[in-house]
């Protein structure tokens, strides 16, 4: 007879029991095999495709030609590599980053401020030349107010990421920069991109697509960076007016360039500045510093500084930048001549390069002139070439431009004489018959962008 427990179980059973618990304990059951992740940065998206054009590149003998790094300061002409070259890579286009008058602001205001006012200017980062500086731009153009920020591309993201949202929709250029596209996707708003420059095209699918409720966004370039043209600012304002929306001018590359006193497309149309809703520019180009800026009315500024992450969240301007930024704007005022002598050079340079039998896409005449080349392949080998014949300029490809539209982008500058842009134009069509001939030798086939798909738009524009 079985003997018992005081738990009911039989003194056998019971110690067969623990003898199997206890080995279960020695022995636990497997564990699945854990979840394979493959988180190398090699499968980020367009990592193969960039090995691939460096390895096609190598094997043509061809270097990067971009991140070469200058010796000193880069005006009309620099040095690379210990070369002196003439130089048309650079948005310097009033030639006031040398400009002893700026340089001697930029080491005063550290002199008295330091390098970095250290915060956000809602915290502890506020100085008198914040103010100043964003009184004198709201001056320019005829607006209420002006705030500053510490880059242009983060002025785009952060001002139409804040301002608009999902309800909300934004219309712009095909060819606008990559900073509106990334505020617009910041923004979750639906957005529409019309042709470049074909406002018949914006008309209709403002007349069709503008929702009855939330907000609408217009959005152009004072001067577009990469073709060197500019918008019909007069039917933009009818239109921003006919449909309720609110329109935005990227002046990033028209502010010194355009109008007789540099003040922009406004000035070089004669048009009112205020009947523009939003005024953005960058401090980065002819003003010689670094950051951005939007000028309007008084509500709008006041809640970007007290919305706007890009403004709130963000160490406040430097006093050297802002300082500088100062300096070049009373150089705008004061040597008119800068200004002129920089638009005498651009059309100089656009009518040598359409005699000389270049094409310069849709250039206008207005600092930026591209000589457009048709492949990457192409481009990328003429820069080469033109940079040991003592020039350098940049290739732009896709996907920063359309595809098949592959050029050298000339900024042109008021530093340059009418003998470098010459001389420049002379060596390009020179350069470009013999990489022509090259690539034909070699039998390499350059038309297959053809079969690509389209470049992102949020890639357009990405080189500002």
């Amino acid at each position: 007879m079985m003997r018992s427990t005081s738990h009911g179980l039989p003194a056998e059973a019971r110690e067969k029991l623990l003898a199997r618990m206890r080995q279960t304990s020695r022995t636990p059951a497997s564990a699945p095999a854990p979840q394979r992740y493959d988180i190398s940065f090699e499968t980020l998206p367009g990592y193969e495709d960039l090995q691939m054009m460096r390895a096609a590149g190598s094997a043509l003998g061809l270097e990067n030609p971009f991140f070469r790094a200058h010796d000193g300061c880069a005006g009309a002409v620099t040095s690379i590599a210990g070369k002196e070259v003439m130089n048309f890579a650079s948005y310097d286009y009033l030639g006031l980053n040398a400009h002893p008058d700026v340089r001697r602001a930029a080491q005063q205001a550290i002199e008295r401020f330091g390098t970095t006012v250290s915060a956000s200017r809602l915290v502890a980062g506020e100085r008198p030349f914040h103010r100043g500086l964003e009184t004198r731009l709201a001056g320019v153009y005829r607006t209420e107010d002006a705030l500053v920020f510490v880059s242009g591309h983060a002025a785009n993201v952060t001002t139409i990421g804040s301002l608009l949202g999902p309800a909300d929709t934004i219309f712009h250029d095909a060819l606008i920069h990559n900073s509106i596209v990334v505020g617009a996707e910041l923004a979750g708003a639906r957005r529409r991109s019309f042709p470049h420059n074909d406002l018949d095209e914006l008309e209709r699918i403002l007349a069709t697509e503008r929702p009855a409720t939330g907000r609408a966004l217009i959005v152009v370039e004072g001067l577009y960076s990469m073709d060197g043209d500019v918008p019909d600012l007069a039917r933009l304002i009818a239109l921003k007016e006919r449909f309720g929306a609110w329109l935005m001018v990227d002046e990033a590359h028209a502010l010194g360039v355009l109008g007789a006193t540099g003040q922009g497309i406004a000035e070089h149309l004669g048009i009112d500045p205020s009947e523009v809703d939003i005024w953005m520019g960058t401090l980065s180009k002819s003003l010689a510093s670094c950051g951005g800026y939007i000028a309007g009315r008084q509500p709008l500024i006041d809640w970007l500084r007290a919305k706007a992450p890009g403004f709130v969240y963000s160490v406040g301007l430097s006093p050297p930048a802002a300082a500088a930024a100062l300096a070049a704007l009373d150089a705008m005022e004061t040597e008119p001549a800068r200004i002129a002598r920089l638009q005498s050079n651009s059309r100089h340079f656009l009518r040598a390069a359409e005699a000389a039998g270049l094409s310069t896409g849709h250039a206008a005449g207005h600092a930026i002139v591209p000589i457009m080349v048709g492949d990457s392949l192409k481009a990328v080998m003429m820069a080469e070439r033109l940079l040991d014949r003592q020039i350098n300029v940049l290739p732009i490809i896709p996907p920063a431009v359309p595809h098949k539209s592959a050029r050298l982008r000339f900024f042109i500058t008021a530093g340059h004489s009418a003998e470098q842009l010459d001389e420049a134009v002379r060596v390009v069509a020179e350069e470009l018959d013999a990489c022509t001939g090259i690539i034909a030798t070699l039998g390499i086939d350059v038309q297959d962008d053809d079969d690509r798909a389209p470049m992102p738009e949020r890639m357009r524009g990405v080189w500002s």
